[in-house]
Parts: structure tokens; C-alpha cells; sequence
């Protein structure tokens, strides 16, 4: 390998700066990232469920607690009626089934194919409470595309899948998939958005305008 030569007088100038550095040590502007990850971010004593909801609010996310799977599919029906929504699409075939038991025919099963439905219903992999954040993978049906083409995102959700920060999230899919993890994990925080022109803020750019998350109690 060819050694870059050095000039006299720029070695003398780096072999000053090298001494001052060495001389007049500044503290570490951010000490705190040397410490354990979980004293940065100490679990908070709040519950879980009530921890996401709140941080999921903030960001612009709609959030709706739900006892059991029969008040979801209510609960999305009343909303469908309310924005007006003409077809929704569903990953999940046991879900949209159940649509079918209650009556409601509004809902298909997802397919790349369909391009103009108004909202897509997904499961998820885990939620992270403290961030307010989905935890979403290549492993669910269509999980590249149904999470974020469509102008509105309904999440699914069940309570043993709330964790509380990212790190726990990683763990969660670690257990779940050992060795064959999915080739995409992503880390959806609220509605898509950007500020990069004029620093306005625009809503749904590159994702959708609406996210949902349906939480079913389990």
C-alpha cells in the first residue's frame, strides 16, 4: 500500500493541533451516552397501554381501545360511516372474515392490484410505548406496500404486543423470529410527514395522511 507524503509544514501543524488536543482535554459534551442504555431511558411507572396511546395522540395517531375483536370491527364500521370511506382493504383474511360474520361487506381482502381504496387494515408487529411508534416487518402480508400507499392506515393491535422502548421491540422480533428475521423492519412514528420546504409542515407526503391504531384487549 502507497504511504501519502506529508509536507513539513503541515506536520508541524498537525503535530501542534495533536498537542493542544492532548493538553487541554474538553469534557465529553454528552457523557450520558456512556451510561447503560436503561438508565438514559428509565421505564416510566405509567402503564403501558396508556403510555402509547398518549404518545401516539401527540403525534397526529388515532388511537381506540377496543375489549374484544367484536367491538373492532364496530368500531372501524362506525368510523367508516363517519369520514365517508367507500372501500377499505384488509391484510388479514381472519379479520376480514369477521367483517363478513358482522354483516359488513365494505371490506376486501388486500391485494397490489387494488390502487384506490380509501384505508388498508394491518396487523403489526409490536408497539413501542415510549416513542408512541409501530414496530412493522416484510414478514406480514403485503407488509411493504399495504403499510404505507393508501391515505389512510388502520393498525391492529393486541395489549401483549405493547413493549416500551426500541430496544425491547428488537428483543420482541429476536424471540419471535430467531435467526430468519424479515429482510425490512420498519419504524412508523405518527402520519407521514415533512417540513423541508419552507419548513411547512405537510401531512402525508410520502405515506399516509391518517394512521389509526386499533388496540384490542388480550
Amino acid at each position: 500500500m502507497q504511504s501519502l507524503k506529508t509536507s513539513k509544514a503541515k506536520e508541524a501543524i498537525l503535530s501542534k493541533i495533536r498537542k493542544g488536543l492532548n493538553d487541554k482535554k474538553l469534557p465529553m459534551p454528552f457523557p450520558e451516552v456512556e451510561k447503560d442504555y436503561s438508565e438514559i431511558y428509565a421505564k416510566s411507572e405509567i402503564d403501558l397501554i396508556e403510555l402509547f396511546a398518549t404518545e401516539f395522540i401527540k403525534l397526529g395517531g388515532k388511537f381506540v381501545f377496543c375489549e374484544d375483536e367484536t367491538e373492532l370491527i364496530h368500531q372501524i364500521a362506525m368510523i367508516k360511516n363517519q369520514a365517508a370511506w367507500k372501500e377499505l382493504l384488509c391484510t388479514e383474511n381472519r379479520i376480514t372474515e369477521s367483517f363478513v360474520t358482522n354483516s359488513y361487506d365494505f371490506v376486501s381482502q388486500a391485494n397490489n392490484e387494488n390502487e384506490t381504496a380509501d384505508a388498508c387494515i394491518t396487523l403489526c408487529e409490536t408497539l413501542v410505548a415510549r416513542t408512541g411508534s409501530t414496530l412493522l416487518s416484510s414478514k406480514q402480508h403485503l407488509g411493504r406496500v399495504a403499510t404505507v400507499f393508501y391515505p389512510v392506515h388502520i393498525i391492529v393491535a393486541y395489549s401483549n404486543q405493547v413493549v416500551y422502548d426500541i430496544v425491547d421491540a428488537m428483543d420482541f422480533m429476536q424471540k419471535k423470529y430467531g435467526k430468519d428475521l424479515p429482510s425490512m423492519i420498519n419504524l412508523n412514528t405518527g402520519p407521514s410527514r415533512t417540513a423541508d420546504i419552507e419548513k411547512t409542515l405537510v401531512v402525508g407526503v410520502h405515506g399516509p395522511k391518517e394512521v389509526f391504531c386499533f388496540l384490542v384487549n388480550q
